[in-house]
């Protein structure tokens, strides 16, 4: 005998309902409201009530979403011009400028070249404009004078057909009214103008609109996405510092080249020109097509031909030497899939999805090589 008294045999009992006592007070105080109730039973009626809810929701947003599109798009276009603007603001930083005065740079240079694009262009633009329209059946007329054009118009009657519908209304029609209607240039301008201000918000914001995003992504990924993230973001500043560069190139060659031959219109022409050019693939054609026949029917035959002998040599040389050693900087994309992609991007958003294909074609690329690829070698 140890001399100490055995334990009761209720003293646990009691402890453990004391215990439990004290669990519900403090349950009934983290929460006054109540327990909560048994779930509700997946009946089907329960099942079609929440489905339909969330067909009309969609619904909703789907409207909401197509009433305010054409903001949509226009808050689109603005960030895509800040992501192929920031490499500009990156450099003036590495001069030593904070990003403040660096935006600052860039947004007054935006404006100049809004304002300066806005005095210098529209002028001329709509009066060469309205005069090419109002001359485009002229000029058909004059093709007439061609023997193997004659030829094939006794045959299929091609001139009659083409000037019936070529007239100065019908052109204007195709064109939107652009260069002739005041209220479409005009609304155009403001696009362009809240365009440019919506561009300067996003490049003042875009440190920090960037860092948001990435904190999206859960933390053990955040590393890997800010380096593909920036690695798209360079793709698509460069390849729009490249698009930009090359149509400049092509519409300055056009109008000296104009200016030489004695086209008229050259000024409104070459910017058409630089204008398509910025559609990949097929834009450059566009633009020499609309050159040559002003030129054959304005000009001369020699003069027709002189341009589609300039457009031949200038497109070779833009194919394959100066888009390649621009463009290859900037992103590597095969000519399918860029041709796949402006395909697509036409299809979605018209001028502006052809624009983006090629940088959204790149990103995916990326995407897959990098994301996409290493899951499935681990499978």
């Amino acid at each position: 005998m140890t001399g100490q008294e055995p334990a009761h045999p209720e003293e646990p009992a009691e402890a453990l309902e004391e215990l439990a006592d004290a669990a519900d007070h403090a349950a009934e105080e983290v929460s006054r409201f109540g327990a909560p109730g048994k779930p509700f039973s997946r009946s089907p009626f329960i099942t079609g009530l929440v489905g339909g809810a969330g067909l009309i929701m969609a619904y909703v947003a789907y409207q909401a979403v197509v009433s305010v599109w054409s903001m949509l798009l226009l808050i689109f276009v603005a960030a895509f011009l800040a992501v192929g603007l920031n490499p500009a603001v990156v450099r003036l930083r590495s001069w030593g400028l904070n990003r403040g005065v660096a935006v600052a740079i860039v947004g007054l240079g935006m404006v100049l070249v809004f304002c300066g694009g806005i005095a210098a262009l529209i002028p001329p633009l709509v009066q060469q404009g309205d005069q090419v329209i109002e001359k485009f059946p002229d000029y058909l007329q004059q093709l007439t004078h061609n023997q193997w054009l004659n030829d094939l118009d006794k045959k299929y009657d091609i001139i009659t057909k083409v000037k019936g519908a070529a007239t100065a209304t019908n052109i204007s029609n195709l064109f939107g009214g652009v260069l002739g209607g005041v209220s479409t240039v005009f609304g155009t301008m403001f696009n362009a103008l809240m365009a440019v201000v919506l561009t300067f918000y996003f490049l003042a914001a875009f440190d920090r609109l960037k860092s948001g995003a990435y904190k999206l992504v859960p933390a053990s990924r955040r590393v890997r996405a800010e380096r593909l993230g920036d690695e798209i973001l360079a793709k698509v500043g460069g390849y729009m510092i490249g698009a930009i560069g090359i149509a400049a190139c092509a519409g300055i060659t056009s109008y000296i080249f104009m200016l030489i031959v004695g086209i008229p219109y050259a000024y409104a022409l070459a910017l058409l020109v630089a204008v398509l050019d910025l559609i990949p693939q097929v834009g450059a054609t566009l633009g020499a097509v609309v050159v040559c026949i002003v030129g054959f029917a304005a000009g001369s035959l020699g003069v027709g031909i002189a341009c589609v002998v300039f457009f031949v040599v200038y497109q070779q040389l833009e194919n394959w030497i100066i888009y390649p050693k621009v463009m290859n900087r900037a992103v590597a994309v095969t000519d399918l899939a860029a041709i796949i992609g402006v395909l697509v991007g036409v299809a979605l958003l018209g001028v502006i999805g052809a624009l983006i294909a090629v940088p959204a074609v790149a990103a995916m690329q990326l995407i897959i090589r990098e994301v996409v690829m290493p899951r499935q070698d681990q499978s």
